[in-house]
């Protein structure tokens, strides 16, 4: 075998020079199209969720119409020894990551005695604390590329208090703030750090929230975008080191609304469609 030949070979069997970006919530919505974005653009794909088999039908299509590598680990960031297993499947199977989505996450609507405390840390910790979490335990290796991207999927409700999605609401704006604090943190270390906050997008979120207000519903639909539309918005974001991104004009209005307007009167008329009491006194 020629020296050259020799080397390459080495090179390939003992090293995986190939890079990857992890994408959590992968199975479907914003992180699925996320993947489907990345892979388009020939970026190497890791889908993290806890449906195994959605997850692999996913890497199939994506290694199929795409051409990237793509691999899967079926896991629930929640359990507590979550992110041991990854860390030991990414060094099991020699990958490298330059990228890191943290879009796993999900909202319960209604009062906060409709669910119980445990429902409610249960989600408060897959908001907030896994994506802290996931970034303090694989900087690391994010730091080991010449150039590395984090991702934080937050949401249009991260700008103001949300009655009726109250706690999700601030549990995503925990992620603003700690996203745009953290770009000045690793401003140095070559790794960029965007934020995207996406309003009402065609996914289950409605469903797995438990939206019961008609209103709320309505609202949705017809301001809703398409995952798709938002992945791109996102990735587009990421690759050209935005630190903050809304998706959308309606949801940009409504941000820049919340500025301008008092806070008493955004959360009142936003109590007036989250919740069943609509005449709830605010003070």
């Amino acid at each position: 075998m020629p020296f050259s030949l020799y080397i390459i070979f080495k090179v390939k069997g003992q090293f995986n020079l190939m890079v990857y970006t992890l994408i959590t919530g992968a199975s479907k919505g914003i992180g699925l199209s996320i993947a489907k974005e990345l892979a388009k653009r020939k970026f190497n794909v890791l889908l993290l969720a806890r449906d195994g088999a959605k997850l692999q039908e996913n890497v199939s299509l994506i290694q199929k119409v795409y051409n990237v590598e793509a691999d899967f680990i079926a896991l629930d960031l929640t359990e507590s020894n979550a992110i041991e297993i990854l860390i030991s499947w990414l060094n099991k199977n020699d990958y490298k990551l330059n990228a890191l989505i943290n879009n796993a996450g999900y909202g319960l609507s209604g009062q906060i005695q409709s669910y119980s405390l445990a429902e409610h840390e249960n989600m408060m910790e897959l908001n907030m604390l896994v994506p802290v979490r996931l970034i303090y335990s694989l900087l690391p290796m994010l730091r080991l590329e010449p150039k590395g991207y984090i991702m934080n999927v937050g949401s249009s409700a991260s700008y103001q208090s949300i009655p009726g999605l109250n706690i999700y609401a601030a549990s995503k704006s925990f992620i603003l703030s700690f996203s745009r604090g953290l770009k000045h943190e690793l401003k140095r270390t070559g790794i960029s750090v965007t934020v995207v906050s996406p309003g009402a997008t065609d996914t289950d979120f409605v469903d797995r929230a438990k939206v019961k207000s008609h209103k709320a519903i309505q609202l949705a639909k017809a301001t809703n975008m398409h995952p798709d539309e938002v992945a791109k918005l996102a990735v587009d974001a990421m690759l050209s080191e935005k630190t903050e991104v809304i998706t959308g004009v309606i949801n940009k209005l409504g941000v820049f609304l919340t500025w301008l307007l008092p806070k008493r009167f955004i959360e009142k008329n936003i109590a007036s469609i989250y919740l069943d009491q609509v005449n709830l006194k605010l003070k």
